[in-house]
């Protein structure tokens, strides 16, 4: 059988060994306090270098690239269930599949990974339908959706049935240190004439990581398995409405001045980058259109967007400087000094 193919739906009991790959910030810290908080024992598994879990989980250090951390750390602790937030390369995907697919004799009763969109070969700018009806990357090159790929039909062969890959979208939510959406809640806080794009009509899908870190737990102990787009509901929010949220939730004082796509790329500002969340029209059009049917069958909420965004804003407001964003991300967000030549004129 297809290790991404339907699989049976295994029944959960409380207390169960649930280990995290990942679990220090952001969705593997949800992920973590959803399962204690279903009453699992909790094991997380990290380099150690990007912060600590929350309270109560077993805190376990090694590097996932060595085929030896995670079995040396391990030492004889057997998980019953896994969510894997933090495949990032080739190798962390096999030795992961090597050390848990026969730990202490049991098999894992639920694997569930997060993947992503840009596992599929046509996305972005998709649409993408039904997850069986989509090519996925079959290359060897190590570029993100490739790797995503690569490690999904890994760990399926690994896990057959009883493995789950989560293709999420944009996530979002407290905790976040790729900080994209924390960007424009911090600069409409300060008010004044803000420059944003000429497509604040351009639709966008995300989920809460809470939401998907519940959702993720409950797969995983249901031994749900197959491919799950799982992001927001097509045409739930457009960009100009999220920047509005952003605006409600700091009662900020602010004026968009809407700059066309073409002075923005010819001033050096790059989409998703500088003016996070914001996409090429051409790309824009359709990289939000993701069917999530199987995710919305499968019970992956989606909470009000105004909840969110106003729970990040409060986040924010204690988090105090963020440390740089995982996996070397870059800081996303535009330059004051490129703001200000933008604004000159307008």
């Amino acid at each position: 059988m297809n290790p991404l193919d339907g699989g049976e739906r295994l029944g959960w009991a409380e207390g169960m060994r649930l280990l995290v790959l990942g679990g220090t910030h952001f969705l593997g810290r949800h992920v973590a306090t959803a399962a204690l908080d279903r009453g699992h024992e909790v094991a997380t598994f990290t380099r150690g270098v990007s912060g600590e879990p929350p309270g109560g989980v077993r805190v376990l250090h090694g590097d996932r690239d060595d085929p030896a951390a995670l079995p040396a750390a391990l030492d004889g602790w057997v998980p019953d269930l896994v969510v894997d937030t933090s495949c990032q390369t080739r190798a962390a995907a096999r030795n992961a599949a090597t050390a848990l697919s026969a730990a202490g004799g049991r098999a894992v009763r639920g694997y569930a990974f997060v993947s992503s969109l840009n596992a599929y070969a046509n996305w972005p700018p998709g649409p993408i339908g039904p997850e069986d009806g989509e090519p996925t990357w079959m290359t060897d090159d190590d570029e993100y959706g490739p790797v995503k790929a690569g490690a999904e039909r890994v760990l399926g062969a690994a896990f057959p049935g009883r493995f789950l890959t989560a293709r999420a979208g944009l996530i979002v939510g407290p905790h976040d240190r790729v900080d994209r959406l924390g960007w424009w809640l911090r600069r409409i806080a300060r008010g004044g004439r803000v420059v944003v794009p000429d497509a604040l009509d351009q639709p966008i899908a995300a989920v809460d990581a809470r939401d998907l870190a519940g959702w993720l737990v409950t797969m995983a102990e249901q031994g749900t398995s197959g491919a799950v787009n799982a992001t927001g509901p097509t045409g739930m929010t457009t960009l100009g409405g999220l920047l509005d949220l952003c605006r409600q939730v700091t009662g900020a004082d602010a004026e968009w001045v809407a700059v066309p796509e073409a002075d923005l790329v010819a001033a050096g500002v790059e989409p998703w980058l500088h003016l996070p969340l914001w996409l090429p029209a051409e790309v824009a059009r359709t990289a939000w259109d993701v069917d999530t049917t199987r995710a919305r069958q499968l019970g992956l909420p989606s909470r009000p967007l105004a909840d969110t965004v106003a729970d990040t804003w409060a986040w924010l407001q204690s988090a105090g400087e963020l440390p740089p964003p995982p996996h070397g991300l870059p800081r996303p967000g535009l330059p004051a000094d490129s703001e200000a030549a933008l604004l000159a004129g307008r």
